[in-house]
């Protein structure tokens, strides 16, 4: 049995992972909330035998009978009446040493979506918890709802609409689709084929059994359709793009899918907004051979972070998309809670997307990554710009993804950068002032040459230089023995040596 020692938990501390009970008595009835609320979220630690003062400090309470505690707990959580699923094994229960005390620690995981929702008391809209930054707190309908569409492989874009026809997608920007796939991947062998079978390829259609004929996905809808017939699906459907580059005004330029005055699905959302993205980026092009490259891995980064917010969205989740453009930042809000969780995200390596068919159609046209590396790829650009690193916040009840992308650089390096233009502009301020005196020294004596002794004020006021500065040099010209001066005080003159006059 291990001493227990806090900082082993520290971590846990950090977004609501930690709950600490007495169980004095035996086990808490709350424990299976924050069970279910830890199992829902990014797992955490439940600490029984403990307290927490006012301060934030630990205090042990001690456990009464640490065997019948784990063997009530056990029971229960393999309980399917009380509990919807088991998600621990013998070593996520730990025993530590306080002084006399013993304590329990219980290791809950972060649940497979698979899994999700995780509830208690056989009562799935009733039972099933979260936490935030007060603790647990019951689910909505729509998280659990959220939750339960994350379960299966089959992504909720893949559905075919069996009221909808090809006819009602909007053929313009399927035919601007096809260009582009066409631009990207000259003479590829889907080329010929009509648009409904094109549709059918790319995943934005299907051919049904029952009447034999090809009706769009959902996928289709939402990238093809017109704004009015998604709703009929996607009754919380909402693109929106804010631009605020004056402070003086709420937003310089705004679009949204629900003006009327555009088709308002993703592919010309994606385009529309994209070009007004980068437009302002202080970005350098490249040269290949005498061939500008205008696409430097930072657009190619934004282009990345814009498409992961839209095939990671949850359409049926109210709020909408928000992409917001400022003066130092750009901010990209999606619908949804992380699906592979955040930690996983920023590792890389497994891709998840909340919209399969969605990332299948944007890969085709060159933009998203399948490998799962896309997040890590905007963090090692902003990187090697010297920015500060992007921040991901994900936010519940509703579920929401905010990805904040800061322009601004490291204060590290900003402050090496300052130090290193200063150093250059003191010594550019040096050479600068070297070759002045060198000019000002052969004035000089070009004057006493044609003027020959004379005093240092009408040398000053010849050159162009304040008397005391005049006195400097001709005191280095002296040093050098170019020059000579004869009298004292404010009678001394200067005239050449006689070396320089030979």
């Amino acid at each position: 049995m291990r001493e227990f020692d806090i900082r082993y938990f520290d971590k846990y501390r950090e977004n609501n992972r930690l709950e600490v009970k007495k169980a004095r008595g035996g086990l808490p009835e709350s424990i299976w909330e924050t069970y279910s609320s830890m199992a829902n979220c990014y797992g955490g630690i439940i600490l029984l035998g403990v307290v927490e003062k006012s301060d934030g400090e630990f205090s042990t309470t001690g456990l009464q009978d640490v065997e019948k505690l784990k063997k009530d707990f056990w029971n229960t959580i393999n309980n399917g009446k009380k509990i919807s699923i088991n998600l621990l094994s013998d070593s996520d229960i730990e025993d530590f040493k306080v002084g006399d005390d013993i304590i329990l620690a219980i290791h809950i995981p972060r649940a497979q979506r698979e899994d999700r929702p995780v509830y208690i008391n056989n009562d799935l809209f009733g039972g099933t918890f979260r936490r935030n930054g007060e603790g647990d707190y019951h689910c909505t309908k729509s998280e659990i709802k959220a939750m339960l569409r994350d379960q299966t492989e089959e992504t909720s874009d893949m559905k075919v609409l069996k009221d909808f026809e090809v006819s009602d997608l909007n053929m313009e920007t399927v035919h601007a689709y096809r260009n582009r796939h066409t631009a990207y991947r000259a003479e590829h062998v889907w080329a010929g084929l009509t648009d409904e079978e094109y549709l059918e390829r790319i995943g934005a259609a299907k051919r049904v059994r029952e009447d034999g004929k090809i009706h769009p996905t959902a996928a289709g809808l939402l990238m093809f359709g017109e704004e009015y017939r998604i709703l009929y699906e996607y009754p919380e459907y909402f693109l929106d793009y804010r631009e605020m580059l004056d402070p003086s005004i709420r937003w310089t330029d705004r679009l949204q899918s629900s003006s009327g005055d555009w088709t308002g699905n993703l592919f010309d959302f994606f385009f529309r907004i994209y070009s007004k993205l980068v437009k302002d980026l202080k970005i350098p092009f490249k040269l290949e051979g005498i061939t500008r490259i205008d696409d430097t891995p930072v657009h190619k980064a934004l282009r990345e972070a814009l498409a992961n917010c839209l095939v990671n969205t949850d359409f049926y989740v109210g709020r909408g998309v928000v992409i917001r453009k400022e003066m130092d930042k750009i901010v990209m809000e999606n619908p949804g809670y992380v699906r592979t969780g955040k930690d996983q995200m920023l590792k890389g390596g497994i891709s998840d997307p909340r919209n399969k068919a969605l990332m299948k159609m944007f890969n085709m046209i060159g933009i998203g990554e399948r490998a799962g590396s896309g997040v890590p790829n905007i963090y090692a650009v902003w990187e090697s710009q010297g920015w500060n690193p992007p921040v991901i916040d994900e936010q519940y009840n509703p579920d929401r993804t905010i990805l904040t992308l800061v322009f601004t650089e490291k204060q590290a390096e900003k402050t090496s950068r300052k130090n290193k233009q200063k150093k250059q502009a003191e010594k550019t301020g040096e050479n600068s002032r070297a070759l002045k005196t060198v000019e000002n020294k052969k004035l000089i004596l070009d004057f006493l040459h044609s003027q020959g002794s004379s005093k240092a004020t009408d040398i000053a006021m010849y050159i162009g230089l304040s008397s005391a500065r005049a006195r400097v040099i001709l005191s280095e010209l002296a040093d050098d023995g170019k020059v000579q001066t004869e009298g004292n005080g404010r009678s001394r003159r200067y005239m050449l040596s006689d070396a320089e006059i030979n």
